[in-house]
């Protein structure tokens, strides 16, 4: 389970500007012959070190990995524990907002208070109002049974 950091005034302050420069260092290295839209992510931890992510396409549509996938990915793979903020740009380096499956693999690993990059112009959003009713550990763990093995069974209806 993930740790959580403390209060928010604990939890490292982002440079948003360093985080939109990581993710467009790694939207150029992103692999997109279909779409063209090269996509980086990088991600503050709350340890302060920072992650990312890019786009990786497939031929096959539905298997594409979006850049906060890979940004997930290299948080487990570094032992990393949380994020705390997240910026997700192009290759041009505009800010992009993160689909909604991005969101929730977002959601899993920094929670409804993790900070999403709005840009130069615009304040950085809480992912929980970006995803509000978020499906989370707790959905799973209302729905198990004794042991964690079998769905509880539910009251029948009418």
């Amino acid at each position: 389970m993930l740790g959580v950091p403390g209060p928010v005034k604990d939890w490292p302050v982002p440079d948003w500007a360093v985080l939109r420069e990581a993710a467009a260092s790694v939207a150029a290295r992103a692999y997109a012959p279909y779409s063209g839209l090269m996509v980086g992510a990088a991600g503050l931890c709350d340890d302060g070190h920072v992650v990312t992510g890019c786009n990786v396409e497939n031929a096959s549509f539905g298997l594409t990995l979006c850049a906060e996938c890979g940004l997930v990915s290299a948080l487990a793979a570094h032992g990393r524990n949380r994020l705390m903020a997240v910026s997700v740009v192009a290759a041009d380096g505009w800010p992009l907002t993160p689909c909604g499956r991005c969101r929730q693999v977002l959601m899993e690993h920094g929670g409804p208070e993790l900070l999403v990059d709005g840009g130069p112009a615009a304040s950085p959003q809480r992912l929980g109002d970006l995803l509000p009713g978020a499906f989370d550990r707790s959905e799973l763990e209302v729905r198990r049974g004794p042991g964690g093995t079998e769905p509880a069974r539910r009251p029948a209806v009418g």
